[in-house]
């Protein structure tokens, strides 16, 4: 058996029939089986969407045997994974949580901070938002619109192509993988959606639902497409970023399907899916090591997989190959704890060193997050609901009789990507980390409401606002381990606002949103600023963004991927382990690139066992 890297996403919840989900290990049929996934479902960065999407193609094979490993509960029932709007809640309850708190951020002035990552069966999509592709130096994101669906730039898949030697990961050979993951679907509210995506780089004929928003924000969206008309060569409208070219403004398209959020454990897991008599997954099973260690033949490979449940361990055998999908945190803190890492940091533990791989858990990939809100003279806001208890309650009735209304969405309506101009001072001193021309510096994402984060944090008044959320990749740092101890959290670094481009881009993104809301149609529909940006020096923005900037929630590179006989990496292009890393982020959301890189994954599985 040979330990495949797979990746990660999230996921939000399952069916009402858990027919092969058990919650006691003394249920489980078995402890050996051809596949052992580790972190099918669990949350926002940690695990979820790719091992569900490796369980559920493998076992399309009825001869594959599979057990999938998720240490999170249930996601069946969690009213607040299933609400589209209701996923900040879902960060409050530490049962659907790992807890992690960050090191010192240096760049953030030393502030420590949560890191969300989602303990529940879907993973972060169940969680958060998006997908994270764990094998490989991609992406993941979330937060309070955590169903964002971003594929990223032709040019991003084309770099990992060239990078690891491998054409099949090319945007062309992984187009076709965005296409068997993906089940357009109408808006909740089904509008007319003519002029808001090209139909022709979708497919109806997936697994996971991708939709338009599904209720309407009319003034908003008006304003904001019409500052596309009125600033067309700043901004300039695209009508699809999902067609691989993402630069300009364009419709938010989100995992959601008949106004609840569609998660890797919805689609993958779904009852059709679940029933199968070769698939199997257990809650509450925290994987600790792999185990087993054989490097007989020459090359290192594992019997199977520690896992605690209820107090006690035990082991789970796989025959074929044990496939990691823990995400950008897990999977480092079980391969360490196993043995596989840098083996003079591990020996200073006591953990003795079976693969010398420095690599693992360093080049940790984060996008730095700041939110400017705006007071405005409209009541078509989100907080109209959120903020009013009888119109809260008056929308979820709404949601729970007809599953339409404002709560179908995350309170996102449009994205705007941009590249940093070619003639900028920071480009003097730092080479362009993106792909290439057509693939952006800058996102910025908005919508109604006071902003993705608890109106508290903002510091906004009550009343009725529209907010803007920039972010940019990307930071570097590092996944570590406290002790030897497996149950131990490990030391979460960011690496947020260090270097120069960082800080720089963040304060170019915040100086695009002012310009974006300077257009002439927002003229009487803005009032103020919650806190003037704007009108910072320079230096004074720079203190603000260290005192008030936070994570995308997209970490990924980890455990990233490089070519066959390169020295660094941890896992070659057809995704198995390695004695090798190559930090790349997509310029998107990761959701929609760890989908497709679990669909290309279980294939690459397949082709070796045929």
């Amino acid at each position: 058996m040979k330990l495949t890297w797979s990746l990660l996403t999230l996921a939000g919840l399952i069916s009402p029939c858990l027919a092969k989900i058990y919650e006691d290990v003394s249920d489980l049929p078995g402890f050996e089986y051809d596949f052992v996934i580790v972190g099918g479902i669990k949350s926002n960065t940690l695990r979820g969407a790719a091992g569900n999407v490796v369980a559920n193609r493998l076992t399309e094979n009825p001869d594959f045997s599979v057990l999938v490993l998720e240490a999170g509960v249930s996601n069946e029932g969690v009213i607040d994974s299933i609400v589209p709007e209701f996923v900040e809640d879902l960060l409050t309850y530490n049962i659907y949580e790992w807890n992690y708190t960050t090191m010192p951020q240096i760049g953030l002035n030393n502030r420590t901070i949560p890191y969300w990552r989602a303990h529940i069966l879907g993973g972060c999509t169940a969680h958060s938002e998006s997908v994270f592709i764990y094998s490989w130096s991609l992406i993941n994101l979330w937060r309070a619109d955590g169903m964002i669906y971003t594929r990223g730039s032709a040019e991003d898949f084309n770099r990992y192509a060239a990078v690891t030697g491998d054409p099949g990961w090319s945007w062309d050979n992984m187009f076709p993988y965005f296409l068997k993951n993906e089940k357009w679907t109408p808006p909740a509210d089904h509008h007319d959606t003519n002029g808001e995506f090209d139909p022709a780089v979708h497919s109806t004929d997936g697994i996971n639902s991708v939709s338009l928003n599904g209720y309407p924000w009319p003034v908003f969206d008006h304003h904001v497409i019409q500052t596309t008309k009125e600033l067309p060569e700043e901004f300039p409208f695209n009508l699809d970023f999902n067609s691989g070219h993402m630069l300009g403004v364009g419709w938010l398209q989100s995992t959601i399907g008949g106004g609840e959020r569609s998660t890797s454990a919805t689609s993958y897991l779904a009852p059709n899916f679940i029933q199968r008599d070769n698939l199997n997954v257990l809650l509450h099973a925290q994987v600790s090591r792999l185990v087993d260690p054989d490097k007989t033949t020459g090359e290192l490979t594992f019997g199977g997989v520690e896992f605690l449940q209820g107090g006690s361990l035990f082991t789970a055998k796989a025959t074929k190959e044990i496939i990691l999908s823990v995400g950008s945190v897990g999977t480092p803190n079980i391969l360490m704890h196993s043995g596989i890492g840098d083996s003079k940091a591990l020996i200073a533990l006591g953990i003795p060193s079976v693969l010398d791989l420095p690599s693992v858990g360093q080049n940790a990939t984060e996008q730095p997050l700041l939110t400017a809100a705006w007071s405005v003279n409209s009541t078509q806001t989100l907080d109209s609901f959120t903020h009013n208890l009888t119109r809260f309650n008056e929308a979820y009735t709404e949601w729970n009789r007809t599953k339409t209304g404002p709560f179908v969405e995350g309170g996102v309506t449009h994205i705007a990507y941009m590249r940093l101009d070619a003639d900028s001072p920071i480009f003097e001193n730092v080479t362009d980390p993106s792909a290439g021309p057509d693939t952006p510096h800058i996102e910025i994402r908005m919508g109604t409401g006071a902003g993705f984060q608890p109106t508290s944090v903002l510091g906004a008044p009550t009343g009725h606002f529209m907010s803007m959320v920039q972010l940019k990749a990307a930071t570097s740092g590092s996944i570590t381990l406290q002790s030897n101890n497996p149950f131990d959290p490990p030391l979460v670094d960011l690496g947020l606002l260090k270097t120069d481009f960082d800080i720089y881009t963040v304060q170019e993104a915040v100086k695009r949103a002012y310009r974006f809301v300077q257009a002439p149609v927002w003229q009487d529909y803005i009032i103020a600023p919650v806190t003037d940006l704007s009108s910072l020096s320079t230096d004074a923005l720079d203190e603000y963004m260290r005192n008030n900037a936070s994570y995308a929630s997209h970490l990924v590179s980890t455990a990233s991927m490089s070519p066959k006989d390169a020295s660094w990496g941890v896992v070659d292009p057809d995704l198995l382990l390695k004695q090798a890393s190559g930090p790349f982020i997509p310029s998107a959301h990761i959701q929609a690139a760890t989908y497709v890189v679990g669909e290309r994954g279980a294939d690459l599985i397949k082709e070796r066992w045929k």
